[in-house]
Protein backbone atom coordinates (compact mmCIF):
# COMPACT_ATOMS: atom_id res chain seq x y z
CA UNK A 1 0.00 0.00 0.00
CA UNK A 2 1.35 3.42 -0.96
CA UNK A 3 1.18 6.50 1.24
CA UNK A 4 -1.46 7.96 -1.06
CA UNK A 5 -3.67 4.93 -0.43
CA UNK A 6 -2.97 4.63 3.28
CA UNK A 7 -3.42 8.31 4.11
CA UNK A 8 -7.18 8.12 3.57
CA UNK A 9 -7.62 5.19 5.95
CA UNK A 10 -5.37 6.75 8.60
CA UNK A 11 -7.17 10.07 8.43
CA UNK A 12 -10.54 8.34 8.86
CA UNK A 13 -9.21 6.27 11.76
CA UNK A 14 -7.94 9.37 13.55
CA UNK A 15 -11.21 11.26 13.04
CA UNK A 16 -13.10 8.33 14.57
CA UNK A 17 -11.05 8.69 17.75
CA UNK A 18 -12.77 11.50 19.67
CA UNK A 19 -10.06 13.83 21.01
CA UNK A 20 -12.33 16.78 21.76
CA UNK A 21 -10.56 19.33 23.94
CA UNK A 22 -12.87 21.63 25.95
CA UNK A 23 -9.81 23.08 27.68
CA UNK A 24 -10.35 21.73 31.18
CA UNK A 25 -9.37 18.01 31.08
CA UNK A 26 -13.04 17.01 30.99
CA UNK A 27 -12.76 15.63 27.46
CA UNK A 28 -11.64 12.17 26.37
CA UNK A 29 -8.04 13.33 26.00
CA UNK A 30 -5.54 12.31 23.34
CA UNK A 31 -4.37 9.01 24.86
CA UNK A 32 -6.19 6.69 22.45
CA UNK A 33 -5.06 8.67 19.39
CA UNK A 34 -1.49 8.80 20.71
CA UNK A 35 -1.46 5.03 21.16
CA UNK A 36 -2.74 4.63 17.59
CA UNK A 37 0.05 6.89 16.29
CA UNK A 38 2.70 5.14 18.35
CA UNK A 39 1.56 1.74 17.04
CA UNK A 40 1.73 2.93 13.43
CA UNK A 41 5.25 4.28 13.99
CA UNK A 42 6.37 1.12 15.79
CA UNK A 43 5.07 -1.04 12.94
CA UNK A 44 7.35 0.93 10.63
CA UNK A 45 10.38 0.26 12.80
CA UNK A 46 10.62 3.43 14.88
CA UNK A 47 10.77 3.65 18.67
CA UNK A 48 8.31 6.42 19.57
CA UNK A 49 8.31 8.13 22.95
CA UNK A 50 4.84 8.45 24.49
CA UNK A 51 4.53 11.17 27.13
CA UNK A 52 1.59 12.02 29.34
CA UNK A 53 1.51 15.49 30.90
CA UNK A 54 -1.77 14.83 32.74
CA UNK A 55 -4.04 11.77 32.78
CA UNK A 56 -5.20 11.17 29.18
CA UNK A 57 -3.26 14.21 27.85
CA UNK A 58 -0.72 12.44 25.68
CA UNK A 59 1.87 13.37 23.03
CA UNK A 60 4.15 11.24 20.84
CA UNK A 61 7.70 11.99 19.63
CA UNK A 62 9.88 9.92 17.27
CA UNK A 63 13.18 10.64 15.50
CA UNK A 64 13.98 9.42 11.98
CA UNK A 65 17.60 9.14 10.89
CA UNK A 66 18.44 11.26 7.87
CA UNK A 67 20.92 10.88 5.03
CA UNK A 68 23.16 13.68 6.29
CA UNK A 69 23.36 13.51 10.06
CA UNK A 70 25.85 16.37 10.21
CA UNK A 71 23.05 18.79 9.36
CA UNK A 72 20.71 20.23 11.99
CA UNK A 73 17.48 18.28 12.40
CA UNK A 74 13.98 19.33 11.30
CA UNK A 75 10.82 19.16 13.44
CA UNK A 76 7.57 18.16 11.71
CA UNK A 77 4.65 18.55 14.11
CA UNK A 78 0.89 18.12 14.23
CA UNK A 79 -1.65 18.13 17.06
CA UNK A 80 -4.01 15.30 17.96
CA UNK A 81 -6.73 17.22 19.80
CA UNK A 82 -9.75 18.86 18.17
CA UNK A 83 -12.37 21.35 19.27
CA UNK A 84 -15.72 19.86 20.35
CA UNK A 85 -18.51 19.26 17.84
CA UNK A 86 -22.28 18.89 18.17
CA UNK A 87 -23.38 16.02 15.91
CA UNK A 88 -26.89 17.48 15.52
CA UNK A 89 -25.45 20.41 13.55
CA UNK A 90 -23.58 18.28 10.99
CA UNK A 91 -24.62 16.58 7.75
CA UNK A 92 -22.53 13.57 8.79
CA UNK A 93 -21.51 12.51 12.27
CA UNK A 94 -18.37 14.53 13.10
CA UNK A 95 -16.60 11.43 14.46
CA UNK A 96 -17.56 9.02 11.67
CA UNK A 97 -14.87 9.80 9.11
CA UNK A 98 -17.55 9.52 6.41
CA UNK A 99 -16.49 9.79 2.76
CA UNK A 100 -18.99 11.74 0.68
CA UNK A 101 -18.82 14.17 -2.25
CA UNK A 102 -15.12 13.43 -2.67
CA UNK A 103 -14.26 14.49 0.89
CA UNK A 104 -13.51 12.93 4.26
CA UNK A 105 -15.92 14.51 6.74
CA UNK A 106 -15.34 14.95 10.44
CA UNK A 107 -13.93 17.03 13.24
CA UNK A 108 -10.20 17.37 12.63
CA UNK A 109 -10.36 16.66 8.90
CA UNK A 110 -8.65 20.02 8.30
CA UNK A 111 -7.56 20.93 11.84
CA UNK A 112 -5.39 18.85 11.77
CA UNK A 113 -5.74 15.11 11.55
CA UNK A 114 -5.21 15.41 7.81
CA UNK A 115 -1.59 16.42 8.41
CA UNK A 116 -1.19 13.79 11.14
CA UNK A 117 -2.31 11.19 8.61
CA UNK A 118 0.04 12.54 5.93
CA UNK A 119 2.96 12.42 8.34
CA UNK A 120 2.23 8.82 9.29
CA UNK A 121 1.53 7.58 5.76
CA UNK A 122 4.59 9.20 4.20
CA UNK A 123 6.97 8.11 6.94
CA UNK A 124 5.65 4.54 6.89
CA UNK A 125 6.15 4.24 3.12
CA UNK A 126 9.62 5.79 3.23
CA UNK A 127 10.70 3.42 5.98
CA UNK A 128 9.30 0.41 4.12
CA UNK A 129 11.29 1.48 1.07
CA UNK A 130 14.35 2.38 3.16
CA UNK A 131 14.33 5.97 1.89
CA UNK A 132 15.80 8.29 4.47
CA UNK A 133 14.86 11.98 4.65
CA UNK A 134 17.51 14.49 3.67
CA UNK A 135 18.37 15.06 7.35
CA UNK A 136 17.19 13.88 10.75
CA UNK A 137 13.47 14.51 11.24
CA UNK A 138 11.72 14.66 14.61
CA UNK A 139 8.04 13.77 14.30
CA UNK A 140 5.83 15.17 17.03
CA UNK A 141 2.11 14.62 17.61
CA UNK A 142 0.93 16.88 20.42
CA UNK A 143 -1.90 17.17 22.89
CA UNK A 144 -3.77 20.34 23.85
CA UNK A 145 -2.99 22.66 20.93
CA UNK A 146 -6.63 23.78 20.81
CA UNK A 147 -6.38 25.16 24.35
CA UNK A 148 -3.00 26.87 24.00
CA UNK A 149 -0.64 23.89 24.21
CA UNK A 150 0.07 23.96 27.96
CA UNK A 151 -0.34 20.16 28.25
CA UNK A 152 1.20 19.42 24.86
CA UNK A 153 3.90 21.39 23.04
CA UNK A 154 4.67 23.63 26.00
CA UNK A 155 5.00 20.59 28.28
CA UNK A 156 7.41 18.94 25.83
CA UNK A 157 9.52 22.07 25.51
CA UNK A 158 9.65 22.66 29.28
CA UNK A 159 10.08 19.07 30.50
CA UNK A 160 11.66 17.17 27.59
CA UNK A 161 13.79 19.56 25.51
CA UNK A 162 16.33 16.75 24.97
CA UNK A 163 13.92 15.17 22.48
CA UNK A 164 14.57 18.14 20.17
CA UNK A 165 18.35 18.18 20.46
CA UNK A 166 19.96 19.48 17.29
CA UNK A 167 16.66 20.74 15.81
CA UNK A 168 16.83 24.24 14.32
CA UNK A 169 13.72 24.49 12.11
CA UNK A 170 10.12 23.33 12.22
CA UNK A 171 7.07 22.95 9.99
CA UNK A 172 3.47 22.51 11.18
CA UNK A 173 0.09 24.14 10.60
CA UNK A 174 -1.36 26.21 8.79
CA UNK A 175 0.25 26.68 5.36
CA UNK A 176 0.91 25.07 2.00
CA UNK A 177 -2.77 25.14 1.00
CA UNK A 178 -4.02 26.49 -2.31
CA UNK A 179 -6.05 29.62 -3.03
CA UNK A 180 -7.40 30.16 -6.53
CA UNK A 181 -7.57 33.78 -7.72
CA UNK A 182 -8.56 34.73 -11.27
CA UNK A 183 -7.90 31.15 -12.36
CA UNK A 184 -4.40 31.00 -10.86
CA UNK A 185 -3.49 28.79 -7.93
CA UNK A 186 -1.45 30.34 -5.16
CA UNK A 187 0.00 28.25 -2.34
CA UNK A 188 0.26 30.11 0.95
CA UNK A 189 3.20 29.35 3.23
CA UNK A 190 2.80 30.59 6.77
CA UNK A 191 5.68 32.83 7.81
CA UNK A 192 3.91 34.62 10.67
CA UNK A 193 1.16 34.18 13.23
CA UNK A 194 -0.52 36.54 15.64
CA UNK A 195 0.05 36.45 19.38
CA UNK A 196 -2.63 35.40 21.84
CA UNK A 197 -4.14 37.41 24.68
CA UNK A 198 -7.10 35.53 26.11
CA UNK A 199 -8.27 37.84 28.86
CA UNK A 200 -10.72 37.92 31.75
CA UNK A 201 -12.18 41.38 32.33
CA UNK A 202 -13.74 42.34 35.65
CA UNK A 203 -15.88 45.28 36.72
CA UNK A 204 -16.67 45.84 40.40
CA UNK A 205 -19.50 47.87 41.84
CA UNK A 206 -21.86 48.08 44.79
CA UNK A 207 -24.21 45.19 45.44
CA UNK A 208 -27.79 46.06 46.24
CA UNK A 209 -31.51 45.63 45.70
CA UNK A 210 -32.60 45.59 42.05
CA UNK A 211 -35.47 47.98 42.76
CA UNK A 212 -33.22 50.85 43.85
CA UNK A 213 -31.20 53.34 41.83
CA UNK A 214 -27.60 52.11 41.61
CA UNK A 215 -25.10 54.38 39.83
CA UNK A 216 -22.29 51.96 40.73
CA UNK A 217 -23.58 48.93 38.81
CA UNK A 218 -20.84 46.47 37.78
CA UNK A 219 -22.96 45.03 34.97
CA UNK A 220 -23.48 48.45 33.42
CA UNK A 221 -19.79 49.30 33.69
CA UNK A 222 -18.73 46.04 32.06
CA UNK A 223 -21.41 46.11 29.37
CA UNK A 224 -20.40 49.60 28.26
CA UNK A 225 -16.72 48.62 28.18
CA UNK A 226 -17.44 45.46 26.19
CA UNK A 227 -19.54 47.44 23.74
CA UNK A 228 -16.69 49.89 23.17
CA UNK A 229 -14.20 47.07 22.77
CA UNK A 230 -16.32 44.99 20.41
CA UNK A 231 -16.88 47.96 18.10
CA UNK A 232 -13.37 49.38 18.31
CA UNK A 233 -11.61 49.94 14.97
CA UNK A 234 -7.95 49.01 15.40
CA UNK A 235 -5.37 50.84 13.28
CA UNK A 236 -3.98 49.01 10.24
CA UNK A 237 -0.43 47.74 10.73
CA UNK A 238 1.09 46.04 7.67
CA UNK A 239 3.73 43.54 8.75
CA UNK A 240 6.02 42.12 5.99
CA UNK A 241 4.24 38.75 5.72
CA UNK A 242 0.85 40.40 5.24
CA UNK A 243 2.16 42.89 2.70
CA UNK A 244 3.87 40.08 0.75
CA UNK A 245 0.58 38.18 0.57
CA UNK A 246 -1.39 41.23 -0.54
CA UNK A 247 1.17 42.05 -3.23
CA UNK A 248 1.04 38.45 -4.50
CA UNK A 249 -2.75 38.41 -4.48
CA UNK A 250 -2.91 41.74 -6.32
CA UNK A 251 -0.55 40.43 -8.98
CA UNK A 252 -2.68 37.31 -9.49
CA UNK A 253 -5.79 39.49 -9.79
CA UNK A 254 -4.10 41.83 -12.25
CA UNK A 255 -4.53 44.89 -10.06
CA UNK A 256 -2.27 47.32 -8.25
CA UNK A 257 -1.58 46.89 -4.55
CA UNK A 258 -2.48 50.05 -2.64
CA UNK A 259 -0.59 50.15 0.70
CA UNK A 260 -2.80 53.00 1.91
CA UNK A 261 -5.94 50.89 1.35
CA UNK A 262 -5.00 47.22 1.87
CA UNK A 263 -8.57 46.25 2.62
CA UNK A 264 -9.59 46.82 -1.00
CA UNK A 265 -8.45 43.30 -1.91
CA UNK A 266 -10.47 41.50 0.76
CA UNK A 267 -13.67 41.30 -1.27
CA UNK A 268 -11.75 39.66 -4.12
CA UNK A 269 -10.14 36.76 -2.25
CA UNK A 270 -13.27 34.94 -1.14
CA UNK A 271 -13.72 33.30 2.24
CA UNK A 272 -10.02 33.57 3.05
CA UNK A 273 -10.69 37.26 3.64
CA UNK A 274 -11.75 36.29 7.17
CA UNK A 275 -8.18 35.23 7.96
CA UNK A 276 -6.39 37.88 5.93
CA UNK A 277 -8.64 40.69 7.13
CA UNK A 278 -7.81 39.79 10.73
CA UNK A 279 -4.09 40.15 10.00
CA UNK A 280 -4.33 43.77 8.90
CA UNK A 281 -4.57 44.86 12.53
CA UNK A 282 -4.88 43.65 16.11
CA UNK A 283 -8.26 42.19 17.08
CA UNK A 284 -10.40 41.51 20.15
CA UNK A 285 -13.64 39.52 20.21
CA UNK A 286 -15.83 39.35 23.35
CA UNK A 287 -16.83 35.71 23.81
CA UNK A 288 -18.12 35.10 27.36
CA UNK A 289 -20.18 37.18 29.84
CA UNK A 290 -20.96 36.33 33.48
CA UNK A 291 -22.77 38.35 36.15
CA UNK A 292 -25.38 38.01 38.85
CA UNK A 293 -27.37 35.17 40.37
CA UNK A 294 -30.88 36.59 40.85
CA UNK A 295 -32.98 39.08 38.90
CA UNK A 296 -33.61 41.44 41.82
CA UNK A 297 -30.02 41.50 43.11
CA UNK A 298 -27.45 43.90 41.68
CA UNK A 299 -24.19 41.88 41.68
CA UNK A 300 -20.96 43.19 43.12
CA UNK A 301 -18.89 41.95 40.18
CA UNK A 302 -19.32 41.21 36.48
CA UNK A 303 -16.81 39.42 34.28
CA UNK A 304 -16.22 38.88 30.60
CA UNK A 305 -13.76 36.84 28.58
CA UNK A 306 -12.30 38.11 25.33
CA UNK A 307 -10.10 36.64 22.62
CA UNK A 308 -7.38 39.13 21.78
CA UNK A 309 -4.82 38.64 19.00
CA UNK A 310 -1.89 40.94 18.31
CA UNK A 311 0.47 41.23 15.36
CA UNK A 312 4.19 40.51 15.61
CA UNK A 313 5.89 43.62 16.94
CA UNK A 314 2.68 45.24 18.22
CA UNK A 315 1.97 43.62 21.59
CA UNK A 316 2.74 46.72 23.65
CA UNK A 317 0.60 48.90 21.41
CA UNK A 318 -2.21 46.33 21.60
CA UNK A 319 -2.27 46.24 25.40
CA UNK A 320 -2.05 50.01 25.75
CA UNK A 321 -4.94 50.51 23.30
CA UNK A 322 -6.95 47.80 25.03
CA UNK A 323 -6.60 49.51 28.41
CA UNK A 324 -7.52 52.88 26.93
CA UNK A 325 -10.72 51.48 25.37
CA UNK A 326 -11.73 49.57 28.51
CA UNK A 327 -11.29 52.58 30.77
CA UNK A 328 -10.40 52.69 34.47
CA UNK A 329 -13.50 50.85 35.69
CA UNK A 330 -12.46 47.47 34.28
CA UNK A 331 -9.43 45.38 35.23
CA UNK A 332 -7.90 42.59 33.13
CA UNK A 333 -5.97 39.38 33.71
CA UNK A 334 -4.56 36.85 31.29
CA UNK A 335 -6.26 33.49 30.87
CA UNK A 336 -3.65 32.55 28.28
CA UNK A 337 -0.90 34.71 26.87
CA UNK A 338 1.55 33.76 24.13
CA UNK A 339 3.89 35.39 21.66
CA UNK A 340 3.47 36.42 18.04
CA UNK A 341 5.92 35.05 15.47
CA UNK A 342 7.31 36.14 12.13
CA UNK A 343 10.15 34.89 9.96
CA UNK A 344 11.31 35.78 6.47
CA UNK A 345 10.24 33.96 3.28
CA UNK A 346 13.70 32.80 2.33
CA UNK A 347 16.37 30.19 3.03
CA UNK A 348 16.87 26.56 2.10
CA UNK A 349 13.82 25.28 4.00
CA UNK A 350 11.49 27.82 2.39
CA UNK A 351 12.94 26.86 -1.00
CA UNK A 352 12.37 23.16 -0.23
CA UNK A 353 8.70 23.75 0.61
CA UNK A 354 8.30 25.82 -2.54
CA UNK A 355 9.98 23.29 -4.83
CA UNK A 356 7.98 20.40 -3.35
CA UNK A 357 4.71 22.21 -4.08
CA UNK A 358 5.68 23.29 -7.57
CA UNK A 359 6.89 19.81 -8.44
CA UNK A 360 3.26 18.68 -8.09
CA UNK A 361 1.65 21.86 -9.45
CA UNK A 362 4.21 23.58 -11.73
CA UNK A 363 1.86 26.32 -12.96
CA UNK A 364 1.16 27.60 -9.44
CA UNK A 365 2.89 30.30 -7.40
CA UNK A 366 3.97 30.25 -3.76
CA UNK A 367 3.59 33.29 -1.50
CA UNK A 368 3.92 33.92 2.25
CA UNK A 369 1.11 34.92 4.57
CA UNK A 370 0.29 35.52 8.25
CA UNK A 371 -2.10 33.29 10.19
CA UNK A 372 -4.66 35.15 12.28
CA UNK A 373 -4.72 32.36 14.89
CA UNK A 374 -1.93 30.58 16.79
CA UNK A 375 -0.19 27.20 16.62
CA UNK A 376 2.24 25.03 18.57
CA UNK A 377 5.02 26.94 16.80
CA UNK A 378 4.81 29.43 19.66
CA UNK A 379 6.09 26.80 22.09
CA UNK A 380 8.67 25.26 19.77
CA UNK A 381 10.10 28.68 18.92
CA UNK A 382 11.24 28.93 22.55
CA UNK A 383 13.83 26.28 21.70
CA UNK A 384 15.28 28.68 19.14
CA UNK A 385 13.55 27.03 16.19
CA UNK A 386 12.63 28.91 13.02
CA UNK A 387 9.00 27.94 12.40
CA UNK A 388 6.84 27.76 9.29
CA UNK A 389 3.30 26.60 8.59
CA UNK A 390 3.34 23.82 5.97
CA UNK A 391 0.39 21.43 5.69
CA UNK A 392 0.17 20.96 1.91
CA UNK A 393 -3.29 20.68 0.37
CA UNK A 394 -4.65 21.35 -3.10
CA UNK A 395 -8.18 22.65 -2.66
CA UNK A 396 -11.07 23.23 -5.03
CA UNK A 397 -11.85 26.94 -5.52
CA UNK A 398 -15.36 26.55 -4.09
CA UNK A 399 -14.30 25.03 -0.75
CA UNK A 400 -14.63 27.46 2.16
CA UNK A 401 -11.26 26.50 3.65
CA UNK A 402 -11.20 29.08 6.44
CA UNK A 403 -14.75 28.06 7.39
CA UNK A 404 -13.56 24.48 8.03
CA UNK A 405 -11.56 25.54 11.09
CA UNK A 406 -13.79 25.04 14.16
CA UNK A 407 -16.84 25.12 11.88
CA UNK A 408 -19.57 22.59 11.19
CA UNK A 409 -19.26 20.08 8.31
CA UNK A 410 -15.47 20.20 8.45
CA UNK A 411 -14.06 18.11 5.61
CA UNK A 412 -10.94 17.57 3.52
CA UNK A 413 -10.95 16.63 -0.20
CA UNK A 414 -9.60 13.11 -0.72
CA UNK A 415 -7.60 14.16 -3.77
CA UNK A 416 -6.28 17.19 -1.93
CA UNK A 417 -5.09 14.90 0.86
CA UNK A 418 -3.35 12.61 -1.63
CA UNK A 419 -1.76 15.65 -3.26
CA UNK A 420 -0.44 16.76 0.12
CA UNK A 421 1.01 13.31 0.71
CA UNK A 422 3.00 13.52 -2.53
CA UNK A 423 4.21 17.01 -1.66
CA UNK A 424 5.26 16.01 1.86
CA UNK A 425 7.16 13.01 0.51
CA UNK A 426 9.01 15.21 -1.95
CA UNK A 427 9.70 17.76 0.73
CA UNK A 428 11.35 15.20 3.03
CA UNK A 429 13.70 14.28 0.19
CA UNK A 430 14.99 17.83 -0.19
CA UNK A 431 14.42 19.42 3.22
Amino acid sequence: MTAQDEVVDICRDLIRIDTSNPGDHSGPGERQAAEYVAAKLSEAGLEPTVLESHPKRTSVVARIEGQDRTRPALLVHGHLDVVPANAEDWQYDPFSGEIADGCIWGRGAIDMKDMDAMMLAVVRQRLREQRKPARDVVLTFTADEEAGGTWGASFLVNKHPELFEGVTEAVGEVGGFSLTLAGQRLYLLQTAEKGMAWLRLTARGTAGHGSMVNPDNAVTELAEAIGRLGRHEWPVRLIPSVQAFLEGAAQALGTEFAPNDPGQLLSKIGSLSRIIGATLHNTVNPTVLRAGYKVNVVPQTATAEVDGRFLPGYEEEFLAELDRVLGPGVTREFIHHDIALETTPDGALYDAMTSALLAEDPDARVIPYCLSAGTDAKSFSRLGLRCFGFTPLRLSPDLDFSGMFHGIDERVPVEGLRFGTRVLDGFLSCC
